[in-house]
């Protein structure tokens, strides 16, 4: 067997040109070290540039106590902000494209902090307008500048197979090869060697195009003269017994060891591992916006909603005068539709159809192109979007938010729960007057099963990955969106 196993080994190495030979590269290099370093020479960055800046102003760098202060908290809030931003995602710097697209967001985002700090704090009279207008450019120029000289080493790195993980797979079962291809389709940083199993003379010498090189007992004379990074142990639920015994030897060489449960294809967020009474357990969903999150969302939804208001409060008269001018009824229609954990709230929208539409009956119409119930007046609206403005009320009410999924009708969701599984969880936080999936052009009339089953995978989405910053780019988007969409009628 040992014969048969190094045969097949140098066999590998020689003949498989579509796979790398285990890298030979540092220990201490890691995406980990990486995006560390990244954090490091942003603030370094800012420091730099708040200084440049400074010089070239006033021809010096004797700093006031103030200017001191503003340096070093830009630095810290800039780094934090940056990773809120998902600008440390390892796999993200490489885009400058995508770097330079959070940055332009986020950067004077936290300018703007901190001169609103320095107002509260009533510090802003001797500041110098031009020398925060020169920190603010200077700044996105010295992080563009580091970001492009990090993608330039990430390629060298690359290049050289020192990033490459050198991965090999325990198990050549069923599961194990689910497992192999499903890494050939979905990351192309990991080098996989090949797999190990103890029934090597019962399974093939090869599973999806990798070699079978032996069995355990090889692995750990393989791990010791190999390069070798992580050992993913791939066994079904049933092979508790093997579990057990593989780990317990697995346990005495210097790699990462890895478990992959038997649920491959089944979308699982990645929310770690927890402990209940000494027995881990797979986090497969959270309470959404719990804690600070909730108390975050509540503040903008209250603060924005009241800002908007105020500011659409001519938009919406013009729009209720030219309704009571066109059409008669009320200004204003309520429909029923489902809320926060399945309850039922009442939504505000300016009419845009005819009165007795039966829009609150047990069967609902969605409202298509050229719609005949639809009002001259209520068709510019709809349009437009104005139709949706009355649900800032809502937001203010507590019932809706500005950013989640959009409520449906009693109706619709009484029809779509019977026929898509996850359709429900959509209530778990929040509807909302725009969403993911509306700018994502998944807006006005689902007439087919597949366009409501994509807006539900967008919700989903948004609901597993909410914070600050994606409600705010949702809302830059539908303002941008939200005029011009053809979907809306």
């Amino acid at each position: 067997m040992q014969g048969r196993t190094v045969q097949l080994t140098l066999g590998h190495e020689r003949s498989k040109a579509n796979r790398r030979r285990p890298a030979d590269r540092s220990d201490w290099l890691s995406p980990a070290v990486v995006t560390g370093a990244v954090r490091a020479g942003d603030a370094c960055a800012l420091l730099a540039a708040g200084l440049l800046a400074h010089w070239l102003r006033f021809a010096g760098l004797e700093l006031t106590a103030f200017t001191g202060y503003s340096l070093a908290l830009g630095a810290v809030l800039a780094v934090n902000a940056f990773q809120l931003a998902g600008l440390y995602d390892f796999k993200r710097l490489t885009s400058l494209y995508d770097q330079a697209r959070r940055l332009v967001v986020v950067w004077p985002m936290v300018m703007a902090t901190m001169l609103a700090l320095g107002f509260l704090a009533q510090q802003l009279d001797d500041v110098s307008r031009a020398w925060v207008a020169l920190w603010l450019v200077l700044g996105f120029v010295h992080f563009m500048g580091l970001r492009i000289a990090v993608r330039w080493r990430l390629q060298v790195w690359q290049r050289e197979g020192r990033l490459t993980r050198n991965v090999v797979v325990i198990g050549a079962g069923e599961h194990g090869r689910r497992f192999v291809e499903h890494l050939q389709k979905t990351d192309r940083s990991i080098n996989l060697i090949g797999l190990f199993d103890d029934r090597k003379d019962r399974i093939p010498d090869y599973i999806a195009g990798y070699p079978v090189l032996g069995t355990l007992d090889d692995l750990m004379l393989f791990a010791r003269e190999k390069r070798v990074d992580q050992v993913v142990v791939a066994l079904p639920w049933g092979a508790e017994g093997r579990l057990f015994s593989w780990m317990r030897k697995l346990k005495n060489l210097p790699v990462e060891i890895r478990l992959c449960p038997d649920v491959i294809g089944l979308r699982i967020p990645d929310l770690g591992i927890s402990q209940l009474g000494g027995v881990p357990l797979i986090n497969i969903s959270e309470k959404p916006l719990a804690g600070w999150n909730w108390i975050v969302k509540a503040i903008e939804d209250r603060v924005l909603a009241a800002l908007i208001l105020i500011l659409i409060l001519p938009v919406m008269a013009a729009v209720a005068v030219a309704i009571k001018a066109t059409s008669r009824g009320p200004v204003l229609f309520r429909q029923k539709r489902y809320g926060f954990n399945n309850e039922i709230i009442e939504v505000f929208k300016f009419r845009s159809m005819y009165v007795d539409q039966g829009q609150n009956g047990p069967v609902v119409d969605q409202a298509t192109r050229h719609d005949p119930r639809i009002t001259r007046v209520g068709r510019f609206i709809r349009r437009t979007s104005l139709d949706e403005l009355p649900q800032f009320l809502n937001v203010l009410a507590g019932d809706m938010s500005i950013v989640g999924p959009r409520p449906h009708a009693v109706a619709h969701n009484e029809q779509y729960a019977r026929l898509i599984d996850e359709y429900l969880a959509r209530h778990k936080v929040r509807p909302g007057i725009t969403g993911w999936a509306q700018v994502n052009g998944l807006r006005g009339e689902t007439d087919t099963l597949a366009k409501m089953e994509a807006r539900v995978q967008y919700d989903l989405y948004y609901i597993e990955n909410w914070s600050l910053l994606f409600d705010l780019k949702i809302i830059l988007a539908t303002a941008l969106v939200g005029f011009t969409d053809p979907n809306a009628y």
